[in-house]
């Protein structure tokens, strides 16, 4: 991609390359065993960090876990999210979705995850794949890094808004290098189990997790392209 300043347009070239980062960023559930090299984590980290935030309070901060360090926290979730007792005792710190569903959002909902589980071959009411396939969320699907997210707990709603367009960098970034990624709020029901493993502050709330690496091309999975509404669907111009 062509370089340009804050003050240029980018040419036709650079925009389509950023355009293209972002039209085929989706969802990746299946990873290559393919290393990540940490120089190509930090690269994409420090482009993510040009996110903007709130009189520049940049709330972010990166857990980046791979080899042991990784295994070890994806076994201890595991063993927690396969036992229904333990897991009984863990619950979401913040509510990512809505308390009551209502249409269109729970039409959406759906849809996506029976076409998820449609291209696997889990039938509805097949409650052991299904918690077998959301248990792939703890290995991050495989890949090679994972992402853990935290703020710190005085930070308020702003900066959970800023915080979305540095994990949206991220995510973009990983692309524009030929990488994949999985936001992840499933791992906030055991932030108890993530804050220990990490050893995070008390002030340090958990946020999300990620997967990143290099997207298993074969897997049925990384099939799944999820639909947008149009512009129109969701927009207003207003010039009068």
């Amino acid at each position: 991609m062509s370089s340009f300043s804050a003050f240029e347009s980018p040419d036709s070239a650079a925009t389509a390359a950023i355009d293209a980062a972002i039209t085929t960023r989706h969802s990746m559930r299946a990873y290559l065993p393919r290393p990540v090299e940490r120089s190509l984590i930090e690269d994409i980290l420090r482009v993510a960090a040009r996110a903007p935030s709130g009189t520049n309070t940049q709330p972010w901060q990166v857990h980046v876990l791979t080899g042991a360090a990784k295994v070890r926290l994806s076994q201890r979730i595991t063993a927690a999210y396969d036992d229904p007792e333990e897991l009984a005792t863990h619950g979401e710190e913040y509510a990512y979705y809505p308390r009551e569903w209502v249409s269109p959002y729970i039409d959406r909902r759906r849809k996506v995850g029976w076409d998820l589980y449609g291209l696997l071959g889990i039938a509805k009411g097949d409650k052991l794949r299904m918690h077998e396939q959301h248990g792939r969320n703890y290995l991050f699907f495989d890949a090679p890094v994972g992402l853990i997210f935290t703020i710190d707990r005085v930070m308020q709603q702003g900066s959970w808004l800023d915080y979305g367009m540095f994990l949206q960098n991220i995510m973009i970034a990983a692309r524009a290098r030929g990488l994949h990624t999985c936001p992840q709020a499933a791992f906030t029901q055991f932030h108890r189990l993530i804050a220990e493993e990490l050893a995070l502050k008390p002030e340090q709330q958990l946020v999300c997790g990620m997967a990143l690496g290099y997207a298993d091309p074969a897997a049925v999975e990384n099939s799944l392209i999820t639909e947008r509404e149009p512009v129109a669907g969701f927009t207003r111009f207003l010039d009068l």
